[in-house]
């Protein structure tokens, strides 16, 4: 299979899981803190990956050159991120997170052009500008919103570090291990929330939590939407050029979109069918540049 193609499956099933993401944590939100819930997900993720890499035998060792990219996508993505995202959707709502991170594929693009000298082809500008017109269209707009709030602009700040963490994975040597790189980057994410959820989390707590009938949703959050997902996406991004591979973080809302309506009664209209026609066209104009 050629890299490309690998590529392009690994991208679209991360942000098909993380699409998933969003009725399990608006389910558990009820009941568990955001950052508690972050920190629990994280330290799951660490535990798979870990015994992932001590049954393979992966080499754990990483060249002092490259802690720093390894530090930037630890501290800028898995924490900055995923906290003022979380952040942002408790004092804003979800439909405008949702039209915020639709950014996210644009920003890539650009940073790529400053950062790994990336060209804007048409073919990629074209792609983005569909699958952005169609991301609104699957999750609405409205138009009586005409200030922005607070959320908004921490919610802007999710999708513009998310985007940059996205295309700093391209400086990290392909030579390493995803897995390697994730659990160290979930590693130090974990570290830096640890103080901001000292006080919130004991160990009988965190115990009774996993072990309650919430806790199945908990691991599926560490396991599937974090490590699994977060190393197909980095793996993703490392077969794929970023500015072709920013295009597949539209199946997020997409998946997001039809699971809200499936499991929690949220309604779907015209608008969710002619965006995905046209999220799967940009799909579709990119594969065919990579091809």
């Amino acid at each position: 299979m050629k890299p490309s193609v690998l590529g392009a499956i690994y991208l679209a099933g991360a942000a098909s899981i993380w699409g998933s993401v969003y009725v399990v944590s608006k389910y558990l939100m009820e009941t568990v803190e955001p950052l508690v819930l972050i920190w629990l997900r994280y330290l799951i993720a660490i535990l798979f990956l870990g015994g992932a890499v001590l049954v393979k035998r992966i080499p754990l060792a990483v060249a002092k050159r490259d802690i720093k990219w390894i530090v930037a996508v630890g501290t800028i993505g898995y924490f900055l991120s995923i906290w003022t995202q979380f952040v942002g959707t408790q004092l804003s709502t979800a439909q405008m997170g949702a039209v915020i991170t639709s950014a996210v594929p644009a920003f890539m693009v650009i940073f790529a052009f400053f950062i790994l000298r990336e060209k804007i082809t048409m073919r990629k500008a074209t792609a983005v500008i569909l699958s952005t017109l169609g991301v609104l269209l699957v999750i609405g707009f409205d138009t009586q919103t005409t200030t922005i709030q607070l959320g908004g602009m921490i919610l802007f700040f999710a999708a513009l570090t998310w985007a940059l963490m996205s295309v700093l994975v391209k400086k990290i040597p392909p030579h390493y291990s995803q897995a390697v790189l994730t659990m160290y980057e979930l590693m130090l994410a974990s570290l830096i929330m640890t103080p901001l959820v000292w006080q919130s989390v004991t160990l009988e707590y965190a115990v009774d939590l996993l072990t309650s009938p919430l806790g199945g949703w908990i691991w599926y959050l560490g396991v599937v939407a974090t490590a699994v997902a977060f190393y197909l996406w980095n793996e993703g991004l490392r077969l794929s050029a970023v500015g072709s591979g920013s295009i597949y973080f539209f199946f997020q809302p997409l998946v997001g979109a039809f699971l809200g309506w499936l499991f929690l009664g949220e309604t779907i209209g015209l608008g969710f069918f002619c965006g995905m026609i046209l999220i799967f066209a940009g799909v579709y104009i990119v594969m065919r540049e990579d091809s």
